[in-house]
């Protein structure tokens, strides 16, 4: 059954500080809080995107060098040599994600597992297999938890389940909401043994996310058919460059940074350190594929050793740190250091198919590096999205 035409709307404007403001008068919330019917994702006061310009030829080649996947967000991604993507991203990318059941105050709650939370997500290994996710534990030696209880045990993830009869729980991830499907009491166990603290796992389904702030290809999505994303953060795609991660490896002692600590989804040999900050429009063996649009700023997921689920030592383990040095070139988010990119498909464009390999060209670029406007951390400014039939 195709799914219902889908509005936006704003459920919850977040204004808490009471105690350390005066009340404002009726007049004032009105003035303050009133909104048209079907606002947009991001604010008159949010940046305008930089100018863009036709790219200049140059004779190197770009080509693809790396695509991922990760059907269950926050573990070790899958590398493919040849993917179908469509408007949400690389097939089977993130439609599953786990999370934490807090019983703080007698209330379960559900909190995001992410691997700058939780290191030892990167000991999860995962592997497409026909219709079905092949889930490892790789246990590290001293383990992370209490020893696995069964350390030849695979569990297996349907790509697409039944949802019927699924209870519903409601996800936020960076202030976009989705009611998901917990899938049940056989996948929260397994992982419950292996995290060693209470943990669902969660399914899009046929469920939607808003694109939040201006990472939507589109300046005004209200206007035609909404973006939507699965559990990706804030965007269908991330790209990066083997060019910048030279850079990264360059400020290391010990061994050169690996590109999946970074988490793409689309890998080119770039042409110049940092460059894909500019880029704006690319074609795939030709083709109008990709719109970017804001760069990506890290966390301290970069940090992490992916052999002992912990922090890595030596200079790996403040990558973070090196970066903050000169690459803290997003000025709506001057506290996290940027590497890599954020894009979708061109608008009107439903699907690729993408190989390693593959040629790629900028089209266009922008004057300036664009500005973020997501995620909002002042709670005055702060607002939950949700799409609702």
């Amino acid at each position: 059954m195709r799914p219902q035409p889908l509005t936006r709307r704003i459920i919850k404007l977040s204004f808490q500080d009471h105690a350390f403001k005066p009340l404002l008068s009726r007049r004032e919330v009105w003035q303050r809080w009133s909104i048209p019917p079907f606002p947009p994702l991001h604010q008159d006061t949010s940046p305008p995107p930089p100018q863009r310009v036709p790219a200049r030829r140059t004779n190197k080649a770009m080509r693809v060098t790396a695509i991922y996947t990760y059907p269950i967000k926050a573990l070790r991604g899958i590398r493919l040599q040849e993917a179908r993507l469509g408007p949400q991203g690389v097939e089977h990318d993130r439609r599953f994600m786990l999370c934490r059941v807090d019983d703080g105050d007698g209330e379960a709650r559900l909190r995001n597992v992410t691997l700058a939370a939780n290191p030892h997500c990167a000991l999860f290994a995962q592997e497409l297999a026909g219709p079905d996710i092949l889930v490892r534990y790789l246990a590290p030696d001293p383990p992370v938890v209490p020893p696995d209880p069964d350390p030849a045990s695979v569990l297996r993830v349907p790509l697409r389940p039944d949802v019927a009869g699924l209870a519903k729980a409601r996800v936020n991830l960076h202030q976009s909401l989705v009611d998901a499907h917990r899938m049940g009491a056989p996948y929260d166990d397994w992982f419950t043994a292996r995290f060693g603290f209470p943990t669902v796992l969660v399914f899009i389904g046929d469920e939607r996310r808003p694109i939040p702030g201006t990472f939507a290809p589109v300046p005004d999505p209200c206007r035609g058919p909404a973006p939507w994303l699965a559990f990706s953060d804030l965007s269908p795609f991330l790209f990066t460059s083997t060019q910048s991660l030279g850079n990264v490896s360059a400020r290391l002692s010990g061994g050169a940074m690996d590109m999946a600590k970074f988490r793409p989804n689309i890998v080119v040999d770039g042409e110049a350190e940092y460059d894909e900050d500019y880029w704006v429009d690319l074609s795939v063996r030709g083709e109008p594929a990709f719109t970017l649009t804001d760069m990506c700023c890290r966390c301290s997921s970069i940090n992490v050793d992916y052999d002992t689920g912990r922090l890595a030592q030596g200079d790996h383990g403040i990558v973070l740190k090196k970066l903050m040095a000169d690459r803290r070139v997003d000025l709506g988010y001057k506290y996290g250091p940027v590497f890599g990119k954020y894009g979708s498909l061109v608008p009107g464009r439903d699907s690729l198919t993408l190989r390693v390999g593959d040629p790629v060209t900028v089209e266009s670029r922008s004057l300036e590096r664009p500005v973020s406007d997501w995620p909002h951390k002042s709670k005055k400014d702060a607002r939950l999205y949700q799409y609702s039939a």
